[in-house]
């Protein structure tokens, strides 16, 4: 199978080709380091000749530097996503597996043993600056269980770059309906793994710690280190790419599959995980926060296992060890 992978240079993307590559696949690399924006009508539909299905990794990712960068997301993820579909449609193309994030869901699910399954919203600004980081129950203000997610919980996105990821899981859908062509959406969790990229404020919170470590620093965890999170390998997640693209879907709808590890870590447990593997210096707790970062978010994968067969293989301890030395893409 003749493969398009968008953002194909990128970090999670350069694994997936890989993998392609070695399942006997043909990965065709279209990414912005080459100058080949996904933006570009007239360069989508020439890397989709011969094509039989895409693999969109291509996307703008990160909270960013602020809101300022809203039209950059919107334009990069959303007018970038809307070209691709449909130079698509004129191509013949009917497979799409597109890169989704568990940011959808805004904060992840929680019960309330007076309540059951709530849903709490944004954090308030005034609790955040007092320490108070868990959220409560939204109709009697007791603690909260945090628990995994499904793929049929309600989507709430909480910041720019999760509202334009949404969106892009609305296009494809659309797309799918209009053509009968099938789309997955793999919802990752935090990917982390060789070839991240450092010292931007885009990366993820693995690429942060990583590099102060680089650098001799010790890893910053916000808030009090107890946010609860999914981290997951980059080998895995290109395993889910290419069970998605070669799995027998049925066509005209969009699928979402949580593509997470399975096993929830805190991040000032993986900060010390990490810190340990590379032999320090140990984490700080700074207790200072990002406004749109939600406190907990661990998914429920069993769907991606039970419908396409797919498992993470690498575990915690083993990924963080080789993260630990693992070469990050600006080094």
């Amino acid at each position: 199978m003749r493969v398009l992978v968008t953002g194909g240079a990128g970090f999670i993307g350069s694994h997936v080709v890989e993998a392609l590559a070695e399942h006997g696949h043909e990965p065709v690399v279209f990414d912005l380091r080459d100058g080949l924006d996904v933006r570009d009508a007239t360069a989508v539909a020439s890397a989709l000749t011969d094509v039989d299905a895409v693999c969109h990794q291509a996307a703008m990712v990160g909270l960013g530097t602020g809101f300022g960068d809203a039209v950059e997301y919107v334009s990069r993820n959303d007018l970038g996503t809307a070209v691709l579909l449909a130079a698509m449609v004129e191509a013949g193309v009917r497979r799409l597996v597109l890169a989704g994030s568990m940011v959808v869901y805004g904060e992840g699910r929680y019960a309330c043993e007076g309540h059951g399954v709530v849903r709490p919203g944004p954090r308030a600004v005034a609790d955040l600056d007092a320490g108070r980081f868990e959220p409560r129950c939204p109709r009697c203000g007791e603690e909260l269980t945090p628990g995994l997610v499904g793929e049929d919980a309600p989507a709430d996105p909480r910041n720019v770059y999760a509202t334009t990821k949404l969106a892009q899981e609305h296009l494809a859908a659309a797309w799918a309906r209009a053509t009968g062509g099938s789309a997955v959406s793999l919802r990752y969790h935090n990917v982390y793994g060789p070839g991240m990229p450092r010292d931007t404020p885009y990366a993820g919170v693995a690429s942060f710690f990583r590099s102060a470590l680089a650098h001799g620093r010790a890893p910053s965890v916000f808030e009090d280190g107890g946010q609860r999170r999914d981290f997951v390998h980059v080998r895995d997640v290109a395993a889910a790419n290419v069970a998605a693209l070669t799995a027998e879907l049925r066509g005209g709808a969009l699928t979402a599959y949580n593509t997470g590890s399975g096993e929830p870590h805190t991040v000032g447990a993986m900060a010390r995980a990490l810190a340990d593997a590379y032999g320090g210096p140990e984490p700080v707790v700074t207790g200072e926060y990002r406004l749109g970062d939600v406190r907990h978010i661990t998914a429920d994968s069993s769907r991606l296992r039970a419908e396409l067969g797919w498992k993470a293989e690498i575990g915690f301890e083993e990924g963080m060890r080789e993260f630990a030395t693992a070469k990050l893409r600006g080094e």
